[in-house]
């Protein structure tokens, strides 16, 4: 027979654990912008204390009825305008003084976008919104700079590994153009004969017969990425590697 618990029972458990529902959940989002030649993170300038002045990241308080892939989109679009984007979650930091004001864990987000498409408007409490070269980034509001660096990190696994920076370019593209996109996100540099031969051994790429136009020097082959091919492979063990 099970025990029922009485109201002193359950009075004492409630002042056991009042403790642990007194903190805060946040979430903040990385959201990199390639242009077709640099790299770029969506900052925000705070116009609230706590870091009145200092640059951010995108980020705020969870409600307390809302999900947290729910918040991510919504703090996103309150803080830069930004319309909704696919955020892949990150991860949690949850330093104890990471917070001034108290104990708040947040859950990061990062995004990879072509940021020609995106012209960021700053609202809410934010003052300023903009777009900033990841090597002038300097102190940042919280431990944000620490959350930034992590989404480079994973960033940069995943291009690796994925052809995520296929959907940075335009639909037909050449090979320069791809290697450029490449070697500035994994900020690195690649022999030319040597990428180009992996990156069509891959026979993930449909050349078209077409070439650039409106170049003074000779006009190279325009190419295609082909998404169907590339799911066949992966159905047959194929690793996307650079």
């Amino acid at each position: 027979m099970l025990d029922v618990l009485t109201n002193e029972d359950l009075a004492a458990t409630r002042e056991r654990l009042d403790g642990y529902f007194h903190f805060g959940i946040s979430v903040d989002c990385v959201v990199f912008g390639y242009d077709g030649s640099q790299l770029q993170v969506l900052v925000i300038e705070r116009g609230a204390e706590p870091y009145a002045g200092y640059e951010a990241i995108p980020g705020d308080l969870v409600h307390p009825n809302e999900d947290i892939d729910a918040a991510s989109k919504r703090v996103l679009h309150d803080l830069t305008g930004l319309p909704e984007i696919y955020l892949e979650q990150l991860k949690t930091f949850g330093a104890v003084n990471r917070h001034p004001m108290g104990r708040v864990v947040t859950v990061a987000y990062y995004a990879l976008l072509d940021k020609n498409l995106y012209r960021p408007k700053p609202s809410s409490w934010a003052s300023e919104a903009y777009w900033k070269d990841l090597n002038d980034l300097g102190e940042m509001a919280f431990d944000h700079r620490e959350i930034v660096e992590t989404a480079i990190a994973q960033l940069r696994y995943k291009v690796q590994h994925q052809p995520l920076g296929f959907e940075l370019l335009p639909e037909e593209f050449t090979l320069a153009e791809l290697q450029q996109l490449y070697e500035t996100v994994l900020n690195t540099r690649f022999d030319k004969g040597n990428f180009r031969k992996k990156i069509l051994s891959m026979h993930l790429l449909i050349p078209t017969d077409k070439t650039q136009t409106e170049v003074r020097h000779r006009p190279a082959r325009l190419y295609r990425f082909d998404p169907a091919r590339y799911e066949q492979l992966i159905q047959r063990g194929f690793m996307f590697e650079l």
